[in-house]
């Protein structure tokens, strides 16, 4: 697997790129939407999150183990992962084991779109039924844009397959190459409807042309004639072994991002029932511009991820630590320039393009980078500790999760802080363990200390 400074620049210009594209969108929503309208579309975002959740740890397990056997490997573990001793050699694929896996996938990804539509067009519409009573906007647009929105994502969610396939094979560029030309079609298509007066239907439908050309595209990348010529007459692997193989860690996983939603999600999904729809919208652009960082963050060590899931089963150590070390100083040093910038000229910006919608005061949006930066960290040392084949930290994932949902109705029920005490209560959780407890583990395993 081959993946080197191309790839890492065409990551680094697709994120800039879906930023850059954010900045341009940002002042036609923030002129165009009302406060209250951008309170529901945060509120639509953390909702598919929530739905999103149904993968359940599948897809980053899903990548993984398509790395693994892209690298070689001819068995799959439930824990642990099989040593390739001669990497010198040219990779044999197992392609009986290749087509059993993307038959499993293909498998499970059915099924739970399926639910994801169901969840979202019931539980999740009474949702913004009880919300939107205090919403003095056009109800019927709202409902319009939700229902394309859990079409759309339902579809997204049944080709989510492809991603993994891109990934767990190293098409770093060609991944991200599709994804300008998907952010740039999303980015026209909004534009013009925004103009034309269509607001949040107008951001829905840019997803749907943007997701559909991205699926495409990508369909046409991993199904090349050589693809399906090596699948030929090939039988495939049950189905049933590739998914027992798979689910115990996946479950984990997914047990992993139920915690990690109650930890920044929840915070949303609460406090919209306690505070006013113009704090939540204060609160949802200030997440919004504090997730760009954290994806700036991240790029290097997005990009060279399946090189790692590589490296691990050839024994590589010193290899996954320099890729370890390198990615955390570029995510810190990420955090306190684009930290400091957001602090000092953030609202200077909004200001300048006529933005309804200001971001949070200095002293919670501070607490948001904390957070943020903290969360991000440990989300990277815990995904070096994955390519391991193991998920350590799922039971520490639920239970801090856990802590904050009740420690947010505890505080929203029993105290007057609000909003601050929203933001304080993850930050307390995510300092008392997870925070330093990873990273840690990463720094023995590798033995950088």
């Amino acid at each position: 697997m081959q993946i080197g400074r191309k790839d890492l620049l065409w990551n680094y210009a697709a994120t800039f790129f879906q930023i850059g594209a954010g900045v341009i969108l940002l002042p036609f929503i923030l002129r165009a939407f009302p406060q209250e309208t951008v309170a529901i579309w945060t509120i639509f975002l953390t909702i598919i999150t929530l739905g999103a959740m149904l993968d359940f740890g599948f897809n980053p397990t899903f990548t993984r183990t398509v790395s693994y056997v892209v690298s070689g490997v001819k068995e799959l573990k439930k824990t642990g992962y099989e040593i390739i001793e001669n990497r010198k050699t040219e990779t044999e694929i197992d392609y009986s084991l290749f087509k059993g896996l993307i038959n499993a996938m293909k498998w499970f990804y059915k099924r739970v779109a399926i639910i994801l539509f169901i969840f979202l067009t019931t539980l999740g519409t009474y949702y913004m039924y009880a919300v939107l009573k205090s919403y003095s906007g056009n109800h019927t647009e709202v409902y319009i844009s939700w229902a394309i929105l859990c079409i759309i994502n339902s579809y997204s969610l049944y080709t989510l397959y492809y991603d993994s396939l891109m990934q767990g094979q190293g098409f770093i560029m060609r991944a991200k190459q599709i994804q300008v030309i998907a952010q740039a079609i999303y980015l026209f298509v909004a534009i013009i409807l925004i103009l034309l007066k269509f607001n949040l239907i107008a951001i829905v439908s840019a997803q749907t042309f943007s997701i559909v050309i991205r699926r495409i595209l990508s369909y046409r990348t991993i199904y090349t004639a050589e693809f399906k010529r090596h699948f030929n007459n090939i039988i495939a692997q049950t189905r049933s072994n590739v998914i027992k193989s798979i689910y115990p860690n996946a479950i984990k996983l997914g047990i992993t991002g139920l915690g990690a939603f109650l930890l920044n999600r929840s915070t949303v999904v609460i406090g919209s029932l306690y505070l006013s729809l113009n704090e939540i919208a204060a609160y949802g652009i200030s997440i919004q511009i504090t997730g760009i960082i954290s994806a700036i963050a991240t790029v290097y060590y997005a990009t060279y991820q399946p090189k790692i899931a590589q490296l691990r089963i050839y024994d590589d150590k010193d290899s996954i630590k320099y890729l370890y070390l390198k990615g955390c100083f570029l995510l810190f040093s990420t955090f306190v320039v684009g930290g400091l910038g957001l602090i000092l000229f953030g609202n200077w910006g909004l200001m300048i393009i006529k933005s309804q919608t200001p971001l949070l005061h200095t002293l919670p949006l501070v607490i948001i980078l904390v957070t943020s930066l903290l969360e991000t960290n440990h989300a990277y040392a815990g995904g070096i500790l994955l390519t391991k084949n193991e998920v350590p930290f799922f039971k520490a994932a639920i239970i801090s999760g856990s802590c904050v949902f009740i420690g947010l109705i505890l505080v929203f029920k029993y105290t007057d802080f609000g909003l601050l005490g929203m933001l304080l209560v993850p930050l307390l959780i995510n300092i008392s363990y997870q925070s330093w407890k990873w990273p840690w583990e990463v720094i023995k395993q590798l033995k950088i200390i």
